[in-house]
């Protein structure tokens, strides 16, 4: 599997990045997953709903399946985050895996910058971003020898991407 992880503050556009970058993967018949890290504490379920109360009984994993999909539920006694490496693990078989957040994991990062929020990037000191996606590359504030890519032209990243696929390339086990 490819894994490639998508970099950069809150709203400056990772995830309509993604949604393009998913899109264009898929249309070269390309399988992708997606690992999402989500600040504080989420849910994707609903009180009232069965799976719900079964995790409010106290069930350490409730599992949901149909004819179209599944989703696992898994509460944790322990706060923090699982490691990346055991995440990748849990997903099956995938050509590509793109991670959203864990920006300062030791895997390769599209950096995803924009001039108006104002943040200094982390491209000019980070060894794992690989290539930054900016709407103002003339505003990027230190030199690069990086690919730049236009933040919205996610076709020109998909083609990067596969033609720079080696780069990418993880034991599919997560290690």
């Amino acid at each position: 599997m490819h894994v490639v992880g998508f970099c950069g503050p809150s709203g400056v556009g990772k995830t309509t990045l993604i949604e393009g970058v998913i899109a264009g993967l898929k249309s070269h018949g390309v399988r992708v997953s997606v690992i999402k890290h989500a600040h504080q504490q989420f849910d994707i379920d609903r009180p009232g709903k069965d799976s719900h109360r079964h995790r409010a009984a106290g069930a350490s994993e409730v599992l949901v399946a149909s004819a179209q999909r599944l989703a696992l539920l898994r509460e944790y006694d322990a706060e923090g985050v699982p490691p990346l490496r055991d995440l990748l693990a849990e997903l099956s078989p995938a050509d590509w895996v793109l991670v959203e957040g864990w920006k300062h994991a030791d895997l390769p990062k599209i950096e995803v910058w924009r001039a108006a929020l104002g943040q200094a990037p982390l491209y000019p000191h980070d060894p794992f971003v690989t290539a930054v996606a900016t709407d103002e590359p003339a505003a990027l504030p230190a030199p690069t020898g990086l690919p730049v890519m236009d933040l919205a032209m996610p076709a020109a990243l998909v083609q990067w991407l596969l033609d720079s696929a080696p780069r990418f390339q993880r034991a599919s086990t997560g290690a």
